[in-house]
């Protein structure tokens, strides 16, 4: 647990490491993902069709 030491936090290297990303992270990859393809295939249809 964090105790604090002269106004600053003081942690373990485990309890500093302890992040959770949770599921915006995958909701904003499957986004961009998304979106990157849209766009290059916008861009394939308008320059490169014959």
């Amino acid at each position: 647990m964090a105790t604090e030491r002269h106004g600053q936090i003081v942690e373990t290297p485990t309890e500093a490491r302890q992040a959770e990303p949770g599921p915006s992270v995958l909701a904003l990859l499957t986004a961009s993902t998304g979106l990157a393809v849209l766009i290059l295939g916008i861009v394939w249809f308008a320059f490169f069709r014959v």
